[in-house]
């Protein structure tokens, strides 16, 4: 059987139960995954209270308070909001610095703290609503919640889908019931860390309720993110290799789905929500409609004008026995990772979701990865990596072909 990561976040956002001698040998490129999507803040699905979702002409001019907003989801949210009249504040420690939408941080409140151990920048000042995309700690999450529950109106949690742990449904919505405490035995102790994820977001979404109430709160949980920014180098293989053509290899039977959300698409959203007070709960998606793995590379590759041909390998023992475990947006549909892709997106469609065109995102996520704001060194420890797909690939191709 294959191994697997968590679709939260990363990780998310982002399992699987195996035999206990598979199960032994199938977890470390999951926990490696897992690990970098927490350490790049990502981060890999009740109607709300309400259902003005179009955008008005007259939006009021909101306060907005974001803590985080240098890391992948935030600087786009700072880049919209400004760009529709908002005032921004951040909280943050003040040592990361953005690789898009750098020149939005001249323009926005710097408050500078530490979530573990120092919130005095937040005990003063008040603010329509504050965007939490930090919350990778329950006490953080319970701390900024009660510290700013009465100075504050709107509480916006950044979760994931990593709170319906294990994915064993055909249609993951908001109310299928998530992860409050993790299970007192394990298939292995290395999924301890992946259950901890999906615990440790259900009870911050818990904590923010508790303190702001329902009817105050809403609560974004997106699949996984990709776009301009993005630290974990999760999706990159695609926008990459796909403007190089030639065979292409796709993971994965034919009928396996994927799901995606554009960052940005997520950093409107969640504005837009605020804007419009529609609290609740939301997964957030794409695309709009059930997509196929092979169906998403079809549609991406034609962001590129170079001849290339798919090559569909849909062993999952013999991907396995490659190294390829995962490649995002696919993460193979079986055992606990069965319904990953599977989340229902509708509510946050009729709350305003929108998605970019594929083909746009895919170029611009390459135009970004090429550009100043990343350096070759960067580039080539992706691009080079002796253990990634992107050097292998051809040899994998061959080998399938044999």
């Amino acid at each position: 059987m294959l191994k697997f990561i968590s679709t939260f976040y990363l990780i998310e956002k982002h399992y699987l139960s195996l035999s206990t001698t598979n199960t032994m040998k199938n977890h470390k490129s999951r926990r490696d995954f897992i690990k970098k999507s927490i350490a790049a803040g990502i981060a890999i699905p009740i109607l709300g209270s309400s259902l003005l979702a179009c955008e008005s002409k007259e939006t009021k001019k909101l306060k907005i308070l974001i803590l985080g907003g240098t890391s992948f989801l935030g600087p786009h949210q700072i880049k919209y909001a400004l760009d529709r009249g908002h005032s921004v504040s951040i909280f943050t420690r003040g040592k990361t610095k953005s690789t898009v939408h750098s020149e939005v941080f001249e323009k926005v409140e710097h408050l500078i703290g530490d979530r573990n151990d120092n919130l005095k920048a937040l005990e003063t000042g008040e603010w329509d609503v504050v965007i939490d995309n930090s919350g990778r700690n329950v006490k953080w999450t319970t701390d900024t919640a009660e510290l700013l529950k009465d100075r504050v109106k709107y509480y916006v949690y950044t979760s994931s889908t990593g709170v319906y742990y294990p994915y064993l449904g055909d249609n993951i919505t908001e109310e299928t019931v998530t992860l409050t405490k993790e299970p007192e035995t394990l298939d292995h102790p290395d999924e301890k860390l992946e259950y901890w994820y999906g615990v440790m977001k259900t009870n911050s979404e818990n904590a923010v309720v508790k303190a702001f109430g329902a009817d105050r709160t809403i609560i974004s949980r997106p699949t996984y993110m990709f776009g301009p920014g993005d630290k974990t180098n999760r999706f990159i293989h695609w926008p990459i290799r796909l403007a190089k053509g030639g065979e292409v290899m796709v993971p994965g039977k034919k009928e396996d789905l994927v799901q995606y959300a554009d960052v940005r698409d997520v950093a409107e959203f969640m504005i837009r929500l605020a804007e419009n007070k529609t609290t609740g709960k939301f997964n957030i998606a794409g695309p709009t409609n059930q997509q196929t793995m092979q169906e998403f590379v079809n549609e991406a590759k034609s962001a590129f004008d170079v001849d290339s041909k798919t090559v569909l390998i849909d062993d999952y023992d013999f991907l396995e026995k490659n190294g390829v475990y995962y490649l995002v947006p696919w993460i193979p549909p079986i055992g606990k990772n069965y319904g990953s892709s599977k989340t229902a997106n509708s509510k946050a469609i009729a709350a305003g979701l929108t998605f970019r065109d594929l083909k746009t995102s895919v170029k611009e996520m390459h135009d970004w990865w090429y550009s100043d704001a990343m350096t070759q060194e960067l580039r080539d420890k992706f691009e080079k990596d002796p253990k990634g797909i992107l050097p292998r690939e051809q040899e994998i191709i061959k080998s399938w072909k044999a």
